[in-house]
Formats: C-alpha cells, sequence, structure tokens
C-alpha cells in the first residue's frame, strides 16, 4: 500500500509494507504515482539497484534519490520494485518502460527526495517508509 500526503509545495510519499523492504517498495511506487499512474507503465526492463547507509531513513532518501536518477538518465518510469535490505544494504531491481507522456498521461517531474518529513519506522504490525518529494 502507498499513499500520498500533503506538503505546502511539493509532495509526500509514503509507503506502508508488512516489511521493512515492502515499505521501501511501496514508497517507490508511491513515487512513480506522483509522475503518472503505476498501472500505466509496463514493467518490460529490469534495472539493478545498490545502495547502503547504516541510517534507514537516508538509506530511504538514497533509493528513491536513485530511483530519480536512473529514471532521467534513461529515460524510463518504474512501475514494480523488488527491495532487499540486509543490514545497511539495500539491493533492489526496478522494473519498468521508456517514458511516453502521451502514453503514461506524466504529471509532474520529481527532481529529488528530501529530509522533510523523512521517517522509517515500524508502527504496530506495520512499517512507515516516508519523505517529502520536491517537484
Amino acid at each position: 500500500m502507498w499513499e500520498h500526503f500533503h506538503h505546502q509545495a511539493d509532495i509526500g510519499v509514503r509507503g506502508i509494507g508488512e516489511t521493512l523492504d515492502e515499505a521501501f517498495a511501496e514508497a517507490a511506487r508511491a513515487l512513480t504515482a506522483v509522475i503518472c499512474s503505476p498501472d500505466k507503465v509496463d514493467p518490460r526492463q529490469a534495472v539493478e539497484i545498490r545502495r547502503q547507509c547504516d541510517d534507514m531513513e537516508l538509506l530511504l532518501v538514497d533509493w528513491l534519490n536513485a530511483l530519480i536518477y536512473e529514471m532521467a538518465v534513461r529515460g524510463m518510469i518504474f512501475s514494480r520494485f523488488e527491495v532487499h535490505i540486509k543490514g545497511d544494504a539495500l539491493t533492489a531491481t526496478a522494473w519498468g518502460d521508456k517514458a511516453d507522456p502521451e502514453l503514461h498521461e506524466t504529471a509532474v517531474e520529481v527532481k529529488g527526495a528530501t529530509y522533510t518529513q523523512l521517517k522509517v519506522a515500524q508502527k504496530e504490525d506495520k512499517w512507515i517508509a516516508q519523505c517529502v518529494v520536491d517537484v
């Protein structure tokens, strides 16, 4: 499950999952949903991403910024994510397709993930991974 949350000029993205891996994957899906509907993106091409950081909140920002970088450099949009976090290392695969503004009906360009309202925490039986992205 993912959702957006209100922030003055930018957009908050929040991933919610039963595991930390799922929460990070859902945060990535929320990032895509800022740009376009993830359901309109055919997950036909895989891109591997590896990040490392001993702080889970900083790892979330680094993960989302790595996705933003890959989208910009490859001209892609991602819609499916598999994330594995072990210790301080994140290994992930993002699947997507070449960006097509007409097909994907893109809304905005995300410039980067920020430290604003940054939180990675377990609440009851769910994990939450969230931050504000600059659009």
